[in-house]
């Protein structure tokens, strides 16, 4: 589980609801489109809030930046049914997204299980991107004792009420202080996370966790098919990351002709692990595809 640096949002970004044509999705929305506009997926289990310590340098750097919630994703709300976060049911909704926005190609990134989605979107419609960013997000499923995890976790949430899985990953967590970490962390954090961790998390509806974990265990293979779209692609992670080990997106990088960058010191979410130098990495890229 993610955990953000920062949890005000910045002066240069608004929260709001989105309208599209698929229904309305809670974002922040950072900055003046100067040099281009960006949409930013969160993974599994996270939120908009995960890309906040990014908007304002990027938004600083001449880049309007979009974080959404994705349907049954914390503030954005969905259907209590699993066919409603079929993947291309999430496809469908990044395109009307980049079509609300209105700002011509859109670059798109998606974090973790967000960039098996954003990869989907760019298969169904290329034309309406700028670009694809990868971050900590891998080639097919997620790697063997990952996978069991999440097993784990959709038993649970096919049995037991949000707040019951709640007590229970704390449980977990406490016996386990390495798992309760979920990866580097920022340096101090920020007061009221524990709050805001536990209110995102029963906010989730039920139905997309588990669609979307059952996702995650099963993804097949597609960076072929990716590879063959004419597309400026960036795979970006940290040093060190346990959904999808590094060498796994080295090879995946090669096979899709795309940059790859480390970021150090951070590990499954560099966006929240290290932003300054995350953000640096793809106010860069995106510089370089706007020429």
């Amino acid at each position: 589980m993610s955990r953000p640096p920062i949890l005000h949002v910045p002066e240069s970004a608004r929260a709001y609801r989105l309208p599209t044509v698929r229904g309305e999705f809670a974002v922040l929305d950072a900055g003046e489109a100067r040099r281009g506009t960006a949409l930013l997926v969160p993974g599994f289990t996270g939120s908009k809030e995960d890309f906040v310590a990014l908007l304002d340098p990027l938004a600083r750097a001449g880049w309007r930046v979009v974080a959404v919630d994705g349907r049954g994703q914390f503030e954005s709300g969905g259907p209590r049914e699993e066919s409603a976060y079929a993947r291309e049911e999430l496809v469908a909704d990044l395109l009307a997204q980049a079509a609300a926005l209105d700002a011509g190609p859109v670059h798109l990134l998606g974090h973790s299980f967000g960039g098996l989605v954003a990869r989907g979107a760019v298969l169904a419609d290329a034309g309406a991107w700028a670009s694809l960013t990868l971050m900590s997000s891998g080639p097919a499923a997620i790697e063997e004792e990952q996978r069991r995890r999440t097993g784990m976790l959709l038993q649970a949430l096919a049995t037991m009420d949000m707040e019951t899985v709640w007590r229970a990953m704390r449980a977990m967590d406490a016996e386990d202080p390495t798992a309760a970490a979920g990866g580097a962390q920022p340096d101090g954090m920020p007061e009221g996370l524990d709050a805001f961790l536990h209110r995102r998390w029963v906010a989730n509806v039920p139905e997309q966790l588990i669609a979307t974990g059952r996702q995650l265990v099963a993804e097949p293979d597609r960076v072929t098919e990716l590879a063959g779209v004419a597309l400026p692609k960036l795979v970006v992670s940290g040093a060190v990351d346990y959904a999808w080990p590094v060498p796994w997106l080295d090879a995946m990088a090669e096979r899709l002709g795309a940059r790859r960058e480390v970021i150090e010191g951070a590990e499954h979410s560099p966006n929240a692990e290290r932003p300054e130098a995350t953000a640096a990495v793809l106010d860069a890229f995106w510089g370089d595809v706007a020429g």
